[in-house]
């Protein structure tokens, strides 16, 4: 039985997908490559996928699960793609209209709100469409392809990968591949040799400048900048730092409020 495998089509997740979608895997899996962050962490805890690119807050929510080691979508310093557009100084955020597409970033906000500028806001979750969010509140949290099309002539715009390193001086890791352990697929006792994501990370870095081409075509933006995006503000690799940035994470959030305990990260093998 080939594994059923979900991602979300934002630019920053494109090289961890492209082999599934055009490359050596495509046979190796049935992939759904247009759901949006949330909805990839509900086909994960519902059972309808096996594995799944997922908020990393999520893992803390959902029993059952391990990492695929060494890759993920982070930032080491600014994201661009996970920004709160605000009318005011970020010191005078009052009511903050939250993107529904990903938990991890929402729940980022209201830590650094909340840890870094003792602030305690009015939260609502709203779709992703920046004027309406902005006509009752004070700010609004985009993330993904939308956020980095917000015209900043009009709005402050924070971005909240450069938020935490300023604040921590860590990385921070938006989504990672998570794997359901009682999967017949693709889980607990198999050796996973079908479906490999290190290897797929690899080929998608190999391919950025293509990725790169054809967002350009639906974001409307330039190649440079698209290849720039993907090559110095997102990075794939979930290494130490970026395992440290993670933890202190989880333990913000358990502080925070937004978790009940800190569950330990566990490995595929």
């Amino acid at each position: 039985m080939k594994p059923y495998i979900a991602a979300s089509s934002y630019l920053n997740t494109a090289p961890l997908c492209h082999s599934f979608i055009d490359g050596q895997q495509r046979e190796r899996c049935e992939f759904l490559s247009d759901a949006s962050p949330a909805r990839c962490a509900e086909l994960l805890a519902q059972g309808r996928a096996d594995a799944a690119m997922i908020p990393v807050i999520e893992y803390q929510r959902i029993s059952g699960l391990k990492v695929a080691a060494g890759a993920c979508v982070a930032s080491k310093n600014k994201v661009r793609s996970v920004v709160l557009a605000s009318r005011v100084p970020i010191h005078r955020v009052c009511r903050v209209a939250l993107d529904t597409s990903s938990r991890t970033s929402a729940a980022l906000v209201q830590i650094i709100l909340g840890q870094f500028y003792g602030l305690v806001p009015e939260y609502r979750a709203a779709a992703p469409v920046l004027a309406e969010m902005l006509e009752h509140n004070d700010a609004a949290l985009i993330i993904g392809d939308p956020a980095m099309l917000i015209d900043r002539e009009y709005v402050k715009v924070y971005d909240l990968a450069e938020e935490w390193r300023k604040h921590t001086g860590l990385p921070f890791v938006f989504a990672f591949w998570a794997i359901r352990t009682d999967s017949r697929a693709f889980g607990e006792g198999r050796d996973g040799t079908s479906v490999d994501f290190a290897a797929a990370k690899r080929e998608g870095l190999d391919h950025v400048r293509e990725i790169a081409a054809d967002y350009s075509r639906r974001l409307g933006l330039p190649v440079p900048e698209l290849v720039a995006y993907l090559t110095e503000n997102i990075s794939f690799d979930l290494d130490q730092d970026s395992l440290c940035g993670l933890r202190l994470y989880y333990e913000l959030a358990m502080k925070s409020g937004l978790i009940e305990q800190v569950a330990e990260i566990r490995f595929c093998d």
